[in-house]
């Protein structure tokens, strides 16, 4: 029980480091490129304002502006309405930047104007990257049994095949991740952003959760968009979660996968080989060392001890 106890501060530790983790990188980036960000803008509302003022611009005039212009939106500063436009390195703007790279989803709709910027980006994700995956693992860990192995069991008492309650507790995850993680989210993206159908909505989802980021439907750009940084800090919220249900969804593929043989059809390592050991303890009670074994015989009813969940996994790979 102290070890239970024990993992779960760890993991509180973890979570809370992570948001100071991504709080710093916000508060660094945002000290480093906010001031070149307001630089930027005010010399496109110069050059602006001077196209402007030319009653016929050449086109070598056209083609400079053109290209400034270019430059500045490729790192997510528009010429359109650059005055009242909102920071694009703010505080929850750079977190949400920051936590674009940590999570390798890299959105892509701001880039770092500075040398420092980029420099600090590089070795922010190298350390933060692995953390974060670390992080993810471990609440994927904590969430396997109560999510995964004891729904399972449960499926199994209620009658059904071992191999058939794997197979429709996976189709039910799978449902499960799919309404409230790809539907649900899409429908509020939708309604929120105003432009995006609810086809864009599921995209959006799918490229985030899935680590693609292409980067052409990023939410909380519009400059009318109101809660602004509270959207934001939910679209950090929704990556976390998301990520981390997927990860819970591969392990229990993988799981079913060993359940049905095809890990060692594929000649591939077990689940129980890469998960820790506290999801695979054994079957049978542990006896403390030096306690010597008790020959045949019926053991006292108040020896037993229930069976944990993940025992009928076993079960069912020794069988």
């Amino acid at each position: 029980m102290h070890s239970v106890g024990r993992s779960w501060v760890l993991l509180s530790g973890f979570l809370l480091f992570y948001i100071i983790y991504l709080l710093f990188g916000a508060l660094v980036l945002s000290s480093i490129e906010r001031p070149e960000e307001e630089r930027v803008r005010a010399e496109l509302q110069q050059l602006r304002e001077q196209f402007m003022n030319h009653s016929c611009a050449t086109e070598q005039a056209l083609e400079s502006f053109l290209t400034r212009v270019l430059q500045a939106h490729r790192s997510g500063v528009s010429v359109l309405q650059t005055v009242h436009q909102p920071s694009n390195w703010d505080l929850t703007s750079a977190m949400f930047y920051a936590n674009t790279l940590v999570t390798t989803v890299g959105y892509g709709q701001s880039t770092p104007l500075t040398d420092l910027g980029k420099a600090f980006s590089i070795v922010y994700a190298l350390l933060g990257v692995p953390f974060t995956m670390l992080v993810l693992t471990a609440c994927v860990q904590k969430l396997f049994v109560p999510l995964v192995l004891a729904p399972v069991e449960l499926l199994h008492r209620w009658g059904l095949e071992p191999r058939m309650a794997c197979a429709l507790h996976l189709l039910l995850l799978l449902l499960l991740l799919v309404l409230c993680f790809f539907m649900g989210p899409a429908a509020l993206f939708s309604g929120l952003e105003g432009s995006w159908s609810f086809l864009d909505g599921v995209y959006f989802c799918f490229i985030s959760l899935f680590t693609i980021g292409l980067g052409d439907y990023v939410p909380a750009l519009q400059a009318s968009q109101s809660n602004k940084p509270l959207y934001q800090v939910s679209v950090i919220v929704y990556l976390f979660l998301g990520l981390m249900m997927m990860f819970l969804l591969l392990r229990a593929l993988h799981k079913m996968a060993d359940v049905h043989g095809l890990t060692a059809l594929l000649q591939l390592p077990r689940c129980e080989e890469s998960c820790p050991d506290d999801e695979h303890r054994p079957i049978v009670d542990k006896r403390s060392p030096g306690t010597p074994e008790t020959p045949q015989g019926p053991r006292e009813p108040e020896d037993k001890q229930p069976q944990p969940p993940h025992a009928f996994y076993n079960t069912i790979l020794q069988g």
